[in-house]
């Protein structure tokens, strides 16, 4: 019974599986729909119902997947705490916990139960991509986001010893400067937070200029780990 189950549940090659993942997806599709219904203003009566009724029925199949994928599972602590276990717990806990705190935004975790649906076959060789782009490129994201915090407590600070005086409302500490430093250096700039000081404006042009190379250093770092992801896919098929 349980290599049967686990048939259908974890293999998506077979009809069966196929047909019971596309299933819990048309379902987490509808699900958030429901979902963001739920937001609109001056829902009837009658549409409140209904989207009580589908939100029960979908967390009681999300429920039973997930009782059901934790029996199928080789290691089911392996599975519980993974990132799908995970997701799959925050689609339905929610719900359970309803009554002692409100977390109906967790709801919107269910979207990346979506990425279930790329583990189809056609899916499987660009996610295996990825998954080899992140392993050749983890030491540089990680010197990269070492470096760019680096930047933003300098960007901070300087934009602060420049416009404290000026403007100690939006300024008034290293702490409250912060919000303009990574507004600057990831070129955003909401406008809410801006230097009025000679000095402060010298200042946010190079933190500017520095800010272009801080968004796209990422890019080109990512695009290059993809390309070598693809050889190391055509040197495995060779």
């Amino acid at each position: 019974m349980k290599n049967k189950l686990r048939a259908v549940i974890e293999d998506n090659t077979t009809k069966s599986g196929r047909l019971f993942d596309y299933f819990i997806q048309i379902l987490i599709l509808i699900s958030l729909i429901a979902f963001s219904i739920e937001t609109l203003p001056n829902n009837s009566s009658e549409t409140k119902n209904a989207l009580r009724f589908l939100e029960i029925f979908s967390v009681s199949v999300f429920s039973i997947e997930y009782v059901l994928r934790i029996y199928v599972a080789k290691n089911p602590f392996k599975y519980i705490f993974s990132f799908y276990g995970i997701i799959d717990l925050l689609a339905i806990l929610p719900f359970y916990l309803k009554a002692a705190i409100d977390l109906r935004a967790l709801r919107a975790f269910r979207i990346f139960r979506i990425f279930r649906a790329l583990k189809l076959i056609r899916y499987n060789k660009a996610l295996n991509r990825f998954n080899v782009a992140a392993k050749i490129v983890k030491e540089e994201m990680v010197l990269f986001f070492i470096v760019t915090a680096i930047l933003i407590f300098i960007s901070a600070s300087g934009i602060y010893f420049f416009e404290n005086e000026a403007q100690p409302e939006s300024f008034s500490s290293i702490f409250h400067s912060i919000w303009w430093a990574v507004l600057t250096l990831t070129t955003v700039g909401y406008g809410d937070t801006y230097p009025i000081t000679i000095g402060g404006k010298i200042f946010t042009f190079f933190v500017l200029i520095i800010g272009i190379g801080v968004v796209t250093v990422p890019a080109g770092l990512v695009a290059t780990a993809l390309t070598k992801a693809r050889q190391v896919e055509e040197e495995d098929q060779n």
